[in-house]
């Protein structure tokens, strides 16, 4: 449907032998909206979309002033609109609860007596299955071939139930399992900055724009392609025709200058940008990369920076169209015609940028000269904890102590059956693997000449580290090949263990048991080295208790040197053949070195090949046999896939919000808390409720495969919920893990134990956190747990932006401190919490906590901030969920 367009800004645009319909920019500028030529370049995507969208209900006149207005209050002032993306990316494990409520909703319309046929994806939607190789097999020639075999074992009845879902959904795609991840499939073939359609039977131009179920979405922000990550809820909206509320964003304009210096790579520059972003504080604001700097960036280099926008917090970070977005589309083989589209009306929106252009306006600004850029290291438990490599020994000495509580110099621990002991600082871990990284080949084949270069000194990788080689796509391994990189990679143990996300997402394997054992006896403060972009505690692997995020070369080098207490920078990394040591500068690429490989071996003629077929899959894929149909034909014995709860017995009104009287507190959670420490990932313990579920239905436990991999199944899931290794509950301080103590019985249990004693006691829940609550991936888990445990409100210091966004969209509250934080209020979790006004509800309002004390009977009282934010976000709260709104509104348009 063509927009009411009320400024009168359609227009017409030939390139080529076709000609194209647009809403022009400049025209709106004409028409009245004064000063769009100076907003940021992603502001003019987000006006454009509006203008686009104008339909006098969810997109009106006021909402085109309000941007425009922009330049005047620089998003401080708050006013809601509606965003319609283009299309929707998702990875398989958070696809496959996506496409479950897809099924589930299917169901719930027959049952209100309306077409399933309505619950169809109205804008396109890829779905790459990236997230489920492990890492089982590693070091060797047949790793690859056997983790694929064992990824199908695994993930059999849910790559049953995509396939059926790619038949069952119109505009649907699933990209099979071992072609790459999503962001850099993204990037490298589905992304064309400027998406077509039809309107009214022509040709339509506009920018293509994304969301995604992964958080890192954002890494095709480098391709000037505005896109973020949401909860699979808002994506199922999104895909379903829903526009997705938000608030008109703050811009961060980051100023780069300057050239990189010998030496340093994309990855340390990463890392100081989030590390100089996450000190600004640019939570729920854009980020905008601008400057002379950007010549000097390659295009894979600025994909490698907004990649990491969840890390330093923004919604984006996001690089404007420039020469460098043009030569990568064609060297990518992008169609020839598209790609002289996109530099026509990228030109004719004024969304172009030159070297010397005048400067955006922006909200604020901050500015990095990339000559002062460093060798660097992130951890050893956060993104934004930037060391300096020739700091990293003696930060990590001292992180023993503070962090870890372990004094350097503990003896080492024999290991059995080997010829060799572990100490503290040993890396048992080390691996290049898939997002931040690999879509860069100038990393990539430094750390291809690196171990070529260790492989001529003779130096070999320590028998204990586990080392392994994810590409994010089939490209990586076609250039490292031809450039003859590949041979001394597989000597040092680099050998391709899958194309996906492997370690990062904790999809690391298991340790060998000798080297587990050991770890785990003497409680070793055993690390990781890894080139992703997440080294959250308890995330790579439960043995590893430090981690590092590291430029893919620096991989190889810890590999080499086997222990965080080497001085890189000044300590010889090992000895060579000659009997001589050898230290990192004799054996480190320089970047003339790397850019010769990459112009000779990184050709348009490998992303051609690859691309030609990639939703075809291999024989495993092919010979996957789905039964057709409307609905889906749920097994009542799968372990993997189960029809979800949330629209049992729904009724075509939503029942009236009911405040929250007498809950019980869950649990009492300190600052920092992320999505992975809520939501269940990476092992299931045989002990843990998850565990006892699966053994239950005689699962083996060396079939329980991963959280991520049984999304699809809420009652894996929910016992999942807040099972976290690492997680600490003040109610059980002296206690690491996932448990609470029930009242007033006091007794010691799983949260979801509690959660469910407190259930069948008719008692509501709440949870209380500091700062940053559900920082990290935007696992939708981490709500829908949330509430199928139970919780009826999450009351914190602050909330990451998507994590607050997926407990709206499950009908959880989210309630803000106005003042102090629960640390004021000496929380035991005896407490009796109620929460009033919820009936007459607005957003942003504030509220007031009760507190019964029940040891001495005295009340506390407190004020919050309601975090629904906007009026469409109060809609979904009062129906119990965005898709329980969704649904309804399909079920009366079907109706009639």
């Amino acid at each position: 449907m063509a927009s009411i367009d009320s400024l009168k800004t359609r227009r017409e645009l030939t390139v080529g032998d076709k000609t194209y319909v647009y809403y022009s920019l400049p025209a709106a500028e004409e028409a009245g909206l004064a000063g769009v030529a100076r907003l940021p370049a992603s502001m003019k995507v987000l006006l454009e979309n509006l203008l686009r969208n104008e339909d006098g209900d969810t997109v009106g006149a006021d909402d085109l002033k309000a941007l425009a207005a922009w330049l005047d209050n620089k998003g401080a002032v708050e006013h809601e609109i509606s965003f319609r993306p283009a299309r929707v990316l998702m990875q398989d494990f958070t696809g496959v609860p996506a496409v479950v409520d897809l099924a589930a909703m299917r169901d719930a319309m027959t049952k209100l007596g309306a077409d399933p046929e309505k619950i169809n994806p109205l804008n396109p939607v890829d779905l790459v299955i990236d997230h489920s190789v492990m890492v089982d097999h590693f070091g060797n020639a047949k790793a690859f071939g056997e983790n694929v075999e064992r990824e199908y074992e695994r993930n059999i009845e849910r790559y049953r139930f995509l396939r059926w879902g790619s038949s069952a959904f119109n505009n649907f795609r699933v990209v099979p399992p071992g072609t790459g991840i999503c962001h850099q499939v993204n990037l490298e073939y589905l992304a064309q900055t400027v998406w077509t359609g039809d309107e009214d039977g022509a040709a339509l131009a506009y920018p293509d724009t994304v969301v995604g179920t992964d958080s890192h979405t954002t890494m095709i922000n480098g391709l000037a392609v505005l896109g973020w990550g949401v909860g699979g809820i808002e994506a199922e909206a999104a895909m379903l025709g829903q526009p997705i509320p938000m608030l008109i964003p703050e811009v961060i304009g980051f100023r780069l200058t300057g050239d990189m210096p010998e030496g340093a790579t994309a990855t340390d520059l990463v890392l100081t940008v989030t590390q100089m972003l996450r000190k600004k504080g640019v939570v729920g604001k854009f980020v905008e990369f601008f400057g002379p700097g950007l010549a000097g960036l390659t295009l894979e280099d600025q994909a490698t920076i907004a990649n990491m926008a969840p890390e330093y917090g923004a919604t984006c970070g996001f690089f404007p169209v420039t020469k460098a977005t043009v030569d990568y589309l064609r060297a990518t083989g992008r169609d020839p015609a598209r790609v002289d589209l996109v530099e026509a009306y990228a030109k004719a929106q004024g969304l172009w940028s030159e070297p010397g252009d005048a400067e955006p306006v922006f909200t604020d600004t901050l500015e990095l000269d990339l000559g002062s850029v460093l060798p660097s290291l992130a951890g050893p438990k956060r993104p934004q904890d930037r060391v300096l490599l020739s700091d990293a020994a003696s930060e990590f000495r001292s992180a023993l102590s503070k962090e870890f509580g372990r004094e350097p110099g503990a003896p080492r621990a024999a290991v059995k059956g080997e010829s060799y002991d572990l100490g503290d600082g040993d890396v048992v871990i080390a691996a290049i693997t898939s997002c931040t990284n690999t879509s860069n080949p100038s990393v990539l084949i430094a750390a291809g000449l690196l171990a070529k270069k260790a492989v001529e000194k003779g130096l070999k990788v320590k028998p204990w580290v586990k080392t392994s080689l994810a590409p994010g796509s089939q490209v990586v391994t076609d250039y490292l090949k031809s450039a003859s990189l590949t041979k001394s990679l597989d000597a040092l143990g680099f050998n391709l263990v899958g194309y996906g996300c492997t370690t990062c997402i904790g999809n690391s394997g298991p340790l060998p048991e000798a080297i587990s054992e050991t770890i785990q006896a003497t409680d070793l403060v055993a690390c990781s080295v890894l080139s992703g972009n997440r080294n959250f505690e308890g995330r790579v692997n439960p043995d590893t208790r430090a981690n590092y995020l590291a430029s893919p070369p620096l991989v190889v080098a810890y590999a080499l040197a086997g222990n965080m207490l080497i001085d890189l920078a000044n300590d010889p990394i090992g000895e060579g053949k000659d009997g001589k040591p050898v230290y990192l500068k004799d054996i480190w690429p320089t970047s003339a070195e790397v850019a010769e490989l990459q112009r000779k071996h990184v050709t348009q003629k490998m992303f051609a090949s690859r691309y030609s077929d990639v939703f075809k899959g291999d024989k495993n894929w092919q010979g996957i046999k789905v039964a057709g149909g409307q609905t889906y034909a749920w097994d009542v014995g799968s372990t993997y896939v189960q029809n979800p709860p949330y629209f049992q017995d729904m009724k075509m009104e939503p029942e009236p919000v009911t405040d929250v009287i007498e809950a019980r507190i869950l649990g009492v959670f300190g600052d920092s808390i992320t999505t992975d420490h809520i939501s269940p990932a990476g092992s299931i313990k045989a002990s843990s409720p998850a565990g006892v579920y699966l053994r239950e239905r005689q699962v083996p436990t060396t079939e329980f495969n991963s959280y991520g991999a049984r999304r699809g199944n809420h009652e894996v899931m929910m016992r999942g919920t807040f099972a976290n290794i690492r997680i600490r509950n003040r109610i059980t301080p002296e206690i690491e893990g996932g448990v609470t103590r029930h009242f007033p019985s006091g007794d010691t249990m799983a949260i979801y134990d509690a959660a469910m004693r407190y259930q069948a006691e008719g008692r509501p829940m709440v949870i209380f956190a500091g700062k940053e609550y559900g920082t990290g991936s935007s696992r939708d888990w981490a709500a829908k747990g949330t509430k199928l445990l139970g919780v009826r409100a999450v009351i914190a210091e602050s909330f990451e932006r998507i994590h607050r966004s997926n407990l709206v969209g499950m009908g959880v509250l989210p309630l803000q401190f106005i003042q102090d934080g629960w640390q004021k209020l000496n929380l035991t979790g005896e407490e009796i919490v109620s929460i009033r006004g919820l009936s007459d509800l607005s957003p942003r309002r504030q509220l007031t906590v009760e507190l019964y004390r029940a040891g001495d009977g005295r009340i506390a009282r407190f004020p919050v901030r309601c975090r629904i934010d906007t009026p469409t976000e109060l809609e979904y709260f009062r129906n119990g969920g965005v898709l329980n709104y969704v649904l309804r509104n399909l079920a009366r348009d079907a109706q009639g």
